[in-house]
Protein backbone atom coordinates (compact mmCIF):
# COMPACT_ATOMS: atom_id res chain seq x y z
CA UNK A 1 0.00 0.00 0.00
CA UNK A 2 1.02 3.38 -0.71
CA UNK A 3 1.39 5.67 1.89
CA UNK A 4 0.27 9.65 1.24
CA UNK A 5 2.72 12.38 1.95
CA UNK A 6 2.07 13.80 5.06
CA UNK A 7 1.73 9.94 6.22
CA UNK A 8 5.15 9.25 4.77
CA UNK A 9 6.68 12.41 6.53
CA UNK A 10 4.93 11.62 9.75
CA UNK A 11 7.29 8.12 9.55
CA UNK A 12 10.29 10.38 8.66
CA UNK A 13 10.44 12.62 11.04
CA UNK A 14 9.22 9.98 14.04
CA UNK A 15 12.68 8.95 12.67
CA UNK A 16 14.49 11.32 13.37
CA UNK A 17 14.56 12.57 9.57
CA UNK A 18 14.29 16.07 8.94
CA UNK A 19 11.14 17.26 7.40
CA UNK A 20 9.73 20.75 6.82
CA UNK A 21 7.15 22.39 9.40
CA UNK A 22 3.94 22.00 7.43
CA UNK A 23 0.04 20.88 8.65
CA UNK A 24 -2.23 18.94 6.94
CA UNK A 25 -5.42 20.54 5.79
CA UNK A 26 -9.07 20.00 3.85
CA UNK A 27 -10.30 23.65 2.93
CA UNK A 28 -9.66 26.90 2.56
CA UNK A 29 -11.41 27.57 6.09
CA UNK A 30 -8.06 25.91 7.81
CA UNK A 31 -5.69 28.09 5.91
CA UNK A 32 -5.50 31.11 8.81
CA UNK A 33 -4.42 28.31 11.01
CA UNK A 34 -2.38 26.31 8.99
CA UNK A 35 -0.46 29.68 8.08
CA UNK A 36 -0.12 30.60 12.02
CA UNK A 37 1.89 27.30 11.70
CA UNK A 38 4.55 27.46 8.78
CA UNK A 39 4.24 30.80 8.17
CA UNK A 40 5.00 32.80 4.83
CA UNK A 41 5.94 31.74 2.27
CA UNK A 42 4.59 28.18 1.55
CA UNK A 43 3.78 25.49 -0.38
CA UNK A 44 0.28 23.82 -1.17
CA UNK A 45 0.25 20.20 -1.68
CA UNK A 46 -2.21 18.02 -3.16
CA UNK A 47 -1.82 14.44 -1.30
CA UNK A 48 -2.55 12.18 -4.17
CA UNK A 49 -0.18 8.87 -4.91
CA UNK A 50 0.96 9.94 -8.38
CA UNK A 51 3.54 11.14 -9.67
CA UNK A 52 4.01 14.45 -11.47
CA UNK A 53 2.00 16.70 -9.30
CA UNK A 54 4.69 20.05 -10.00
CA UNK A 55 3.84 19.77 -13.84
CA UNK A 56 0.01 19.03 -13.09
CA UNK A 57 -0.28 22.45 -11.29
CA UNK A 58 -0.67 20.34 -8.10
CA UNK A 59 1.81 21.58 -5.62
CA UNK A 60 1.65 25.90 -5.79
CA UNK A 61 3.36 28.61 -3.53
CA UNK A 62 1.92 31.71 -2.38
CA UNK A 63 3.07 34.39 -0.66
CA UNK A 64 0.85 36.11 1.10
CA UNK A 65 -2.47 34.82 3.32
CA UNK A 66 -5.09 35.55 0.40
CA UNK A 67 -2.96 33.72 -2.11
CA UNK A 68 -2.64 30.53 -0.24
CA UNK A 69 -6.43 30.37 -0.38
CA UNK A 70 -6.71 30.97 -3.74
CA UNK A 71 -3.87 28.66 -4.74
CA UNK A 72 -5.96 26.07 -2.09
CA UNK A 73 -8.80 26.22 -4.24
CA UNK A 74 -6.91 25.95 -7.50
CA UNK A 75 -5.50 22.81 -6.17
CA UNK A 76 -8.59 21.39 -5.59
CA UNK A 77 -10.03 22.18 -8.53
CA UNK A 78 -7.53 20.70 -10.36
CA UNK A 79 -7.48 17.22 -8.38
CA UNK A 80 -10.57 14.29 -7.77
CA UNK A 81 -11.38 12.75 -4.68
CA UNK A 82 -8.25 14.69 -3.11
CA UNK A 83 -9.35 14.51 0.64
CA UNK A 84 -6.45 16.07 1.99
CA UNK A 85 -3.73 19.26 0.88
CA UNK A 86 -0.25 19.70 2.80
CA UNK A 87 0.54 23.27 3.65
CA UNK A 88 4.35 23.37 4.24
CA UNK A 89 7.32 26.09 4.79
CA UNK A 90 8.84 27.26 2.00
CA UNK A 91 12.42 26.12 1.86
CA UNK A 92 15.71 28.34 0.94
CA UNK A 93 16.95 25.06 -1.36
CA UNK A 94 20.63 25.30 -2.50
CA UNK A 95 20.89 21.57 -3.75
CA UNK A 96 18.58 18.59 -4.45
CA UNK A 97 19.44 14.99 -4.63
CA UNK A 98 17.43 11.93 -5.29
CA UNK A 99 17.64 8.43 -2.33
CA UNK A 100 15.82 5.51 -2.30
CA UNK A 101 15.54 2.04 -0.93
CA UNK A 102 13.94 -0.85 -2.36
CA UNK A 103 14.43 -4.79 -2.73
CA UNK A 104 17.40 -5.75 -5.11
CA UNK A 105 14.84 -8.22 -7.09
CA UNK A 106 17.59 -11.09 -7.39
CA UNK A 107 19.66 -11.18 -3.89
CA UNK A 108 16.65 -10.10 -2.06
CA UNK A 109 18.94 -7.54 -0.17
CA UNK A 110 18.05 -3.94 -0.18
CA UNK A 111 19.24 -1.64 -2.76
CA UNK A 112 19.92 2.05 -1.94
CA UNK A 113 19.69 4.04 -5.07
CA UNK A 114 20.83 7.67 -5.41
CA UNK A 115 21.37 10.92 -7.47
CA UNK A 116 22.79 14.37 -7.38
CA UNK A 117 20.05 15.02 -10.04
CA UNK A 118 16.94 15.06 -7.59
CA UNK A 119 13.97 16.86 -8.65
CA UNK A 120 10.92 15.93 -10.50
CA UNK A 121 12.86 14.14 -13.44
CA UNK A 122 14.60 11.73 -12.00
CA UNK A 123 12.72 8.82 -14.34
CA UNK A 124 14.12 11.01 -17.35
CA UNK A 125 17.54 11.06 -15.74
CA UNK A 126 17.36 6.74 -15.01
CA UNK A 127 16.28 6.64 -18.75
CA UNK A 128 19.13 8.84 -20.42
CA UNK A 129 21.72 9.39 -18.09
CA UNK A 130 22.14 5.79 -16.11
CA UNK A 131 25.67 6.25 -15.35
CA UNK A 132 24.56 9.40 -12.63
CA UNK A 133 22.56 7.21 -10.53
CA UNK A 134 24.61 5.67 -7.86
CA UNK A 135 23.61 1.93 -6.19
CA UNK A 136 24.59 0.36 -3.29
CA UNK A 137 23.38 -2.82 -1.83
CA UNK A 138 23.22 -3.79 1.90
CA UNK A 139 23.06 -7.64 3.37
CA UNK A 140 19.58 -8.01 5.30
CA UNK A 141 21.03 -9.81 8.02
CA UNK A 142 23.63 -6.86 8.81
CA UNK A 143 21.72 -4.27 8.28
CA UNK A 144 23.01 -0.70 6.44
CA UNK A 145 26.44 0.08 8.36
CA UNK A 146 27.90 3.52 8.94
CA UNK A 147 30.78 2.97 6.69
CA UNK A 148 28.34 1.75 3.96
CA UNK A 149 26.04 5.28 4.19
CA UNK A 150 29.51 7.22 4.03
CA UNK A 151 30.62 6.10 0.96
CA UNK A 152 27.37 5.93 -0.77
CA UNK A 153 27.43 9.87 0.35
CA UNK A 154 31.11 10.35 -0.98
CA UNK A 155 29.76 8.89 -4.47
CA UNK A 156 26.53 11.04 -4.38
CA UNK A 157 29.04 14.42 -4.10
CA UNK A 158 28.26 15.33 -1.13
CA UNK A 159 30.65 17.46 0.43
CA UNK A 160 32.48 16.81 3.92
CA UNK A 161 30.82 19.44 6.56
CA UNK A 162 27.37 17.56 5.92
CA UNK A 163 28.23 13.63 5.80
CA UNK A 164 27.93 13.27 9.84
CA UNK A 165 24.50 14.61 9.18
CA UNK A 166 23.62 12.52 5.79
CA UNK A 167 25.00 9.22 7.05
CA UNK A 168 22.87 10.09 10.47
CA UNK A 169 19.56 9.95 7.70
CA UNK A 170 20.74 6.96 5.96
CA UNK A 171 20.69 5.14 8.80
CA UNK A 172 17.29 6.60 9.99
CA UNK A 173 15.35 5.88 6.23
CA UNK A 174 17.34 2.63 6.32
CA UNK A 175 14.71 2.03 9.92
CA UNK A 176 12.26 3.37 8.48
CA UNK A 177 12.12 0.79 5.46
CA UNK A 178 13.18 -2.20 7.69
CA UNK A 179 10.49 -1.29 10.75
CA UNK A 180 7.38 -0.57 8.24
CA UNK A 181 8.12 -3.89 5.74
CA UNK A 182 8.65 -1.00 2.91
CA UNK A 183 8.65 -2.56 -0.69
CA UNK A 184 9.88 1.29 -1.52
CA UNK A 185 11.14 4.41 0.47
CA UNK A 186 11.98 7.35 -1.25
CA UNK A 187 13.24 10.90 -0.70
CA UNK A 188 13.08 13.34 -3.91
CA UNK A 189 14.10 15.61 -3.44
CA UNK A 190 16.34 15.56 -0.67
CA UNK A 191 17.05 19.34 -0.15
CA UNK A 192 20.44 20.86 1.14
CA UNK A 193 19.02 24.36 2.54
CA UNK A 194 21.09 27.17 2.23
CA UNK A 195 21.79 26.90 5.87
CA UNK A 196 23.66 23.91 5.21
CA UNK A 197 20.51 21.11 6.18
CA UNK A 198 19.34 18.04 5.48
CA UNK A 199 15.30 18.22 4.78
CA UNK A 200 13.45 15.61 3.05
CA UNK A 201 11.16 17.90 0.64
CA UNK A 202 9.45 15.01 -0.23
CA UNK A 203 8.52 11.19 0.56
CA UNK A 204 7.31 8.13 -1.09
CA UNK A 205 6.62 5.46 1.55
CA UNK A 206 4.88 1.56 -0.13
CA UNK A 207 4.22 -0.97 2.73
CA UNK A 208 4.09 -4.47 1.85
CA UNK A 209 0.42 -5.64 1.61
CA UNK A 210 1.12 -8.82 3.65
CA UNK A 211 2.60 -7.01 6.13
CA UNK A 212 -0.30 -4.47 6.61
CA UNK A 213 -1.76 -6.20 9.47
CA UNK A 214 1.45 -5.32 11.65
CA UNK A 215 0.68 -1.65 10.66
CA UNK A 216 -3.12 -1.61 11.38
CA UNK A 217 -2.32 2.41 11.66
CA UNK A 218 -2.40 2.86 7.59
CA UNK A 219 -5.38 1.25 5.87
CA UNK A 220 -6.74 1.98 2.66
CA UNK A 221 -9.19 5.26 1.64
CA UNK A 222 -11.31 6.58 -1.10
CA UNK A 223 -8.00 9.17 -1.44
CA UNK A 224 -6.07 5.88 -2.59
CA UNK A 225 -7.88 4.93 -6.11
CA UNK A 226 -8.84 6.71 -9.31
CA UNK A 227 -13.16 5.82 -8.39
CA UNK A 228 -15.40 4.20 -6.76
CA UNK A 229 -15.44 0.78 -7.93
CA UNK A 230 -11.85 0.16 -7.70
CA UNK A 231 -12.50 0.84 -4.38
CA UNK A 232 -15.27 -0.99 -3.09
CA UNK A 233 -12.88 -3.84 -4.97
CA UNK A 234 -9.97 -3.31 -3.03
CA UNK A 235 -12.45 -3.00 0.15
CA UNK A 236 -13.57 -6.40 -0.77
CA UNK A 237 -10.60 -7.75 -1.49
CA UNK A 238 -10.85 -8.35 -4.95
CA UNK A 239 -8.32 -7.27 -7.60
CA UNK A 240 -9.69 -4.76 -10.26
CA UNK A 241 -8.12 -2.87 -13.09
CA UNK A 242 -9.88 -0.14 -15.59
CA UNK A 243 -9.26 0.49 -18.76
CA UNK A 244 -11.19 1.84 -21.76
CA UNK A 245 -11.91 -0.37 -23.84
CA UNK A 246 -15.32 -2.58 -24.53
CA UNK A 247 -14.85 -5.84 -23.14
CA UNK A 248 -14.96 -6.36 -19.51
CA UNK A 249 -12.71 -9.19 -18.33
CA UNK A 250 -13.81 -11.88 -15.28
CA UNK A 251 -10.90 -14.70 -15.08
CA UNK A 252 -9.28 -16.29 -13.04
CA UNK A 253 -4.99 -16.07 -12.10
CA UNK A 254 -2.68 -12.88 -13.46
CA UNK A 255 -1.22 -15.47 -15.79
CA UNK A 256 -4.22 -16.35 -17.57
CA UNK A 257 -5.69 -12.56 -17.56
CA UNK A 258 -2.24 -11.45 -19.33
CA UNK A 259 -2.81 -13.93 -22.01
CA UNK A 260 -6.60 -12.81 -22.25
CA UNK A 261 -5.77 -9.69 -22.66
CA UNK A 262 -3.38 -10.32 -24.92
CA UNK A 263 -5.45 -12.03 -27.20
CA UNK A 264 -8.17 -9.85 -26.91
CA UNK A 265 -5.55 -7.08 -28.20
CA UNK A 266 -4.43 -9.48 -31.09
CA UNK A 267 -8.00 -10.03 -32.52
CA UNK A 268 -8.98 -6.38 -32.86
CA UNK A 269 -10.90 -5.95 -29.85
CA UNK A 270 -10.17 -3.58 -26.36
CA UNK A 271 -10.23 -4.76 -22.85
CA UNK A 272 -12.63 -2.16 -20.51
CA UNK A 273 -11.73 -3.73 -17.45
CA UNK A 274 -10.32 -6.39 -15.71
CA UNK A 275 -11.50 -8.73 -12.07
CA UNK A 276 -10.21 -11.15 -10.47
CA UNK A 277 -12.69 -14.02 -10.44
CA UNK A 278 -10.12 -16.67 -9.20
CA UNK A 279 -7.87 -18.23 -6.01
CA UNK A 280 -9.81 -16.77 -2.85
CA UNK A 281 -12.71 -14.80 -4.53
CA UNK A 282 -14.16 -17.74 -7.05
CA UNK A 283 -17.12 -18.01 -4.62
CA UNK A 284 -17.64 -14.44 -4.67
CA UNK A 285 -19.47 -14.09 -8.48
CA UNK A 286 -22.07 -11.85 -7.05
CA UNK A 287 -20.22 -9.00 -6.01
CA UNK A 288 -17.62 -9.24 -8.90
CA UNK A 289 -21.05 -9.08 -11.50
CA UNK A 290 -21.76 -6.14 -9.49
CA UNK A 291 -18.36 -4.17 -9.39
CA UNK A 292 -18.26 -5.21 -13.43
CA UNK A 293 -21.62 -3.81 -14.01
CA UNK A 294 -20.92 0.21 -12.60
CA UNK A 295 -18.25 0.66 -15.48
CA UNK A 296 -20.09 0.45 -19.19
CA UNK A 297 -18.66 -2.71 -20.87
CA UNK A 298 -20.26 -3.85 -24.47
CA UNK A 299 -20.03 -7.73 -23.48
CA UNK A 300 -18.36 -9.50 -20.70
CA UNK A 301 -15.93 -12.35 -21.32
CA UNK A 302 -15.22 -14.82 -18.22
CA UNK A 303 -12.43 -16.95 -19.02
CA UNK A 304 -11.14 -19.22 -15.76
CA UNK A 305 -9.46 -22.50 -15.56
CA UNK A 306 -9.77 -23.77 -12.24
CA UNK A 307 -7.61 -26.12 -9.81
CA UNK A 308 -8.61 -25.27 -6.58
CA UNK A 309 -10.86 -22.90 -7.89
CA UNK A 310 -13.93 -25.11 -8.73
CA UNK A 311 -15.24 -24.64 -12.51
CA UNK A 312 -18.56 -26.13 -11.38
CA UNK A 313 -18.93 -23.41 -8.41
CA UNK A 314 -18.04 -20.46 -10.52
CA UNK A 315 -20.40 -21.71 -13.10
CA UNK A 316 -23.23 -21.82 -10.34
CA UNK A 317 -22.04 -18.40 -8.85
CA UNK A 318 -22.06 -16.70 -12.48
CA UNK A 319 -25.36 -17.84 -12.80
CA UNK A 320 -26.94 -16.54 -9.79
CA UNK A 321 -25.06 -13.24 -10.46
CA UNK A 322 -27.23 -13.01 -13.45
CA UNK A 323 -30.18 -13.61 -12.29
CA UNK A 324 -29.55 -10.95 -9.08
CA UNK A 325 -28.47 -7.97 -11.36
CA UNK A 326 -30.21 -8.54 -14.76
CA UNK A 327 -26.88 -7.62 -16.80
CA UNK A 328 -28.08 -6.12 -20.35
CA UNK A 329 -24.80 -7.00 -21.78
CA UNK A 330 -24.08 -10.68 -23.27
CA UNK A 331 -21.98 -12.73 -22.10
CA UNK A 332 -19.08 -15.15 -23.13
CA UNK A 333 -17.93 -18.00 -21.33
CA UNK A 334 -15.06 -20.38 -20.99
CA UNK A 335 -14.79 -21.76 -17.72
CA UNK A 336 -12.59 -24.81 -17.34
CA UNK A 337 -10.80 -27.01 -14.69
CA UNK A 338 -12.13 -29.08 -11.62
CA UNK A 339 -15.64 -29.68 -12.35
CA UNK A 340 -15.52 -28.71 -16.04
CA UNK A 341 -18.57 -30.99 -16.94
CA UNK A 342 -20.65 -29.96 -14.03
CA UNK A 343 -20.32 -26.51 -15.17
CA UNK A 344 -20.81 -26.79 -18.72
CA UNK A 345 -24.09 -28.46 -17.93
CA UNK A 346 -25.26 -25.52 -15.28
CA UNK A 347 -24.53 -22.87 -18.17
CA UNK A 348 -26.28 -24.72 -20.53
CA UNK A 349 -29.37 -25.46 -17.97
CA UNK A 350 -29.33 -21.36 -17.87
CA UNK A 351 -29.18 -20.63 -21.40
CA UNK A 352 -25.39 -20.04 -21.91
CA UNK A 353 -22.99 -21.52 -24.64
CA UNK A 354 -19.80 -23.20 -22.28
CA UNK A 355 -16.84 -22.70 -24.43
CA UNK A 356 -13.83 -25.02 -24.13
CA UNK A 357 -11.67 -22.62 -26.48
CA UNK A 358 -10.13 -19.79 -25.24
CA UNK A 359 -9.68 -18.25 -28.56
CA UNK A 360 -12.47 -18.68 -29.84
CA UNK A 361 -14.23 -17.41 -26.69
CA UNK A 362 -11.93 -14.23 -27.34
CA UNK A 363 -12.86 -13.72 -31.03
CA UNK A 364 -16.74 -14.33 -30.26
CA UNK A 365 -16.82 -11.43 -27.58
CA UNK A 366 -15.19 -9.26 -29.79
CA UNK A 367 -17.65 -9.35 -32.60
CA UNK A 368 -20.37 -9.28 -30.42
CA UNK A 369 -18.84 -6.35 -28.82
CA UNK A 370 -19.79 -4.48 -32.84
CA UNK A 371 -15.63 -5.35 -33.93
CA UNK A 372 -14.43 -7.69 -36.26
CA UNK A 373 -12.28 -10.19 -34.56
CA UNK A 374 -9.01 -10.89 -37.04
CA UNK A 375 -8.58 -14.26 -38.34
Amino acid sequence: MKLFEYQAKALFESANIPVPNRVTIENDSEVDDAIRQVGLPCVIKAQVLHGGRGKAGLIQIAGEKEEVKEKVNEVKARSNHMPYLLVEEAVNIAKEFYVSMTAEPVTGDVMIMGSAEGGVDIEEVARTMPEKIIKTTVNVNEGLLPYQAREFLYDLGIENKMIGQGTKLLLNLYDVYWKHDAELVEINPLMVTEEGHFVAGDGKVTIDDNALFRHPQFSLTRGHFEDDVQYAAAIEGIPYLQFSGDIGLMCAGAGLTNAVYDLVNDYGGSVASYLEFGGPNYHKAVKSMELIMQNEIKVLLVVTFGTIARADVMAQGLVDAIKEHQPEFPIVTAIRGTGEEAAHDILKDFGLEPLSDTEEAVKQAIKLAGGIPIQ
